[in-house]
């Protein structure tokens, strides 16, 4: 990679889709860990130069010295404050790319991927689904590192009412996902590129990552090779799953969308395996990946 590449670490992307206003302005902890661990960006490419956004220089009244500029994940919000400091928009994705981005990360947008999820747009349509079943996780169609979840074992409260009510006025629908015994989280990593033409896209398989959650809040990454996850998991269910995300990937992502996705897996106590949700940016587990190639 040349050294001319910028880096962006925006650990804050999931928060910025969330909002969906370009002038949205993060919390301090978030902007503190983006400008504190920007390091993580080096790790992926070791020769760019690798800042938060809020920490960059403003290039207004002078010449720009990157010729390419890489984000974390890319949403209204970066590609406003990196215009603001003087980013030529010829080098940034598109305010069309970017709001595609931000469709494609909607949950409900991925729903073929996990036959037994749900989209529901009232309290009524959920109430009919909790009286077939034992419990479910209830998500926010935009959300990440955990938030934007309840569990649901019994009636509503309302709390989970008006938090039902508040997520479907701003984000259309809520997710509804079964209960799993859930014993791994593996990721499938996979980077969408233009081939030499520039014309045709192919998914390319990074590999996998292995990773530890406490009620759907990241915790870390285990660091093991792909042979070592492939060699603990039930290889038929991952291989299966694997070869429908990519075909799905190739029919409904190829052409929308280029750039690093993190397809988060749940593997249960009987050995099926279900898509948890995708990631449209880079992710820890890419990081772990590269220092284990190290």
């Amino acid at each position: 990679m040349s050294d001319r590449t910028l880096c962006i670490f925006n650990p804050e992307h999931d928060l910025c889709l969330a909002n969906g206003d370009r002038h949205y302005l993060p919390p301090a902890s978030a902007l503190e860990f983006a400008s504190r661990d920007a390091g993580l960006m080096q790790e992926l490419y070791p020769d760019a130069t690798c800042t938060s956004v809020y920490d960059l220089d403003s290039y207004e009244e002078k010449v720009f010295p990157f010729d390419v500029v890489r984000a974390w994940g890319w949403n209204a919000v970066v590609r406003h404050e990196l215009c603001k400091r003087g980013v030529p928009e010829s080098i940034l994705p598109t305010s069309d790319t970017v709001d595609a981005i931000r469709r494609l990360q909607h949950r409900s947008s991925y729903l073929a991927l996990q036959s037994d999820c749900r989209a529901v747009e009232s309290v009524s349509e959920l109430d009919s689904i909790l009286l077939k079943g034992s419990g479910y996780v209830l998500k926010a169609p935009w959300s990440g590192a955990g938030r934007g979840l309840r569990w649901i074992t019994g009636k509503l409260t309302e709390l989970d009412i008006a938090w039902m009510n508040k997520t479907i006025k701003s984000q259309r629908c809520i997710i509804v996902e079964p209960l799993r015994d859930v014993v791994g989280n593996v990721a499938l990593e996979y980077r969408i590129e233009a081939k030499e033409n520039g014309q045709d896209y192919g998914v390319d398989f990074i590999g996998y990552s292995y990773f530890i959650t406490e009620r759907g809040v990241y915790r870390n990454n285990v660091m093991w090779t792909d042979e070592e996850i492939e060699a603990h998991f039930s290889m038929t269910e991952l291989q299966e799953t694997k070869s429908c995300v990519e075909k799905w990937l190739e029919n409904n992502v190829v052409g929308e969308y280029v750039g690093p996705l993190g397809v988060d897996l749940l593997i249960c106590r009987d050995n099926s395996v279900h898509v948890s949700e995708l990631n449209f940016r880079h992710t820890m587990g890419m990081v772990a990946h590269s220092r284990i190639l190290r």
